[in-house]
């Protein structure tokens, strides 16, 4: 079961880079941010509804908790990466987000019961070779520096994202469907305050940015945030450091199938750097540092 949840999460993210590529050619970072959540805070609140569940009283202390994690693990790293995809290609953000899960490992050592171990590093550094094999640009040279802004924006959305997978397994025990409904009613809340502040778009979106919205709301918003809180509970944040090493290669999949990008032999050679690494990093034997 955690298997399949764990291929669900890797769909749901790996679309989320293709999605995310279409829909700023539409939507304003700031507004398909606000989108998503909105649509994702939605679904999740009639599914919490249709179960029968209810949500703590607004004085309970976990929704400080989630209100961190729907700030730094939605709103502010959605933004990141929908403004640096403005300019940064998918292949290349791609590479940079790849450093979450190193991040995450690294973090996990010192706030979670997680150790670092001789394997876990060397299996983690092999997942971000995949990574780097898988997208980076046979042209490189200097110059893809040029852009080191939007870059850096892209690896700090990385570095949230890490944060708020220690955050998800330190916070107090809740149910992941009210932990997801929780943190989407903050994070849409406290988007909307700040796109408004902006002023309204000047006009509405053609049905491709709707459709683009609608469906990072639905799945790599609700469902994945759902899915994320899960698995984290159950494991811990090194599982979902692993997961995210094969949501590229979901992303280059979809790229293929709804863009029509070529399929290249370096997936193939990434797949398998990238099991490889993770086999690695399962290894028991060696000592926590």
């Amino acid at each position: 079961m955690l298997l399949f949840m764990a291929f669900l999460m890797v769909i749901v993210w790996g679309s989320a880079f293709t999605l995310v590529s279409i829909g700023v050619k539409y939507i304003s970072p700031l507004w398909l941010v606000t989108y998503r959540l909105i649509i994702g805070a939605i679904i999740v609140i009639i599914y919490v509804k249709f179960k029968g569940l209810n949500l703590p009283n607004i004085r309970d202390k976990r929704w400080i908790w989630y209100f961190a994690m729907g700030l730094i693990g939605m709103v502010i790293p959605f933004f990141l990466l929908s403004t640096g995809q403005v300019i940064i290609d998918s292949g290349l953000t791609a590479i940079m987000v790849g450093t979450m899960p190193l991040i995450t490992v690294i973090l996990a050592h010192f706030f979670t019961n997680e150790k670092l171990s001789i394997t876990k590093i060397i299996g983690f550094i092999f997942g971000f070779i995949g990574i780097v094999i898988l997208f980076l640009p046979s042209d490189f040279s200097i110059e893809i520096t040029e852009n080191w802004f939007s870059q850096l924006i892209i690896i700090i959305a990385a570095f949230c994202y890490a944060v708020t997978t220690i955050i998800a397994k330190r916070a107090p025990d809740t149910p992941a469907t009210i932990g997801a409904c929780m943190m989407l009613i903050c994070a849409a809340t406290a988007c909307l305050f700040v796109a408004l502040l902006t002023g309204f778009p000047s006009s509405m979106p053609p049905l491709l940015g709707i459709l683009t919205a609608f469906g990072l709301g639905v799945g790599s918003t609700a469902f994945a945030s759902i899915l994320l809180l899960y698995i984290i509970d159950q494991t811990g944040p090194s599982t979902v450091a692993k997961i995210n090493y094969f949501v590229p290669l979901a992303s280059v999949i979809f790229g293929v199938i709804i863009l029509d990008e070529i399929l290249s032999i370096r997936i193939f050679i990434a797949f398998v750097i990238i099991l490889i690494g993770m086999f690695i990093s399962q290894i028991k034997k060696s000592k926590a540092l």
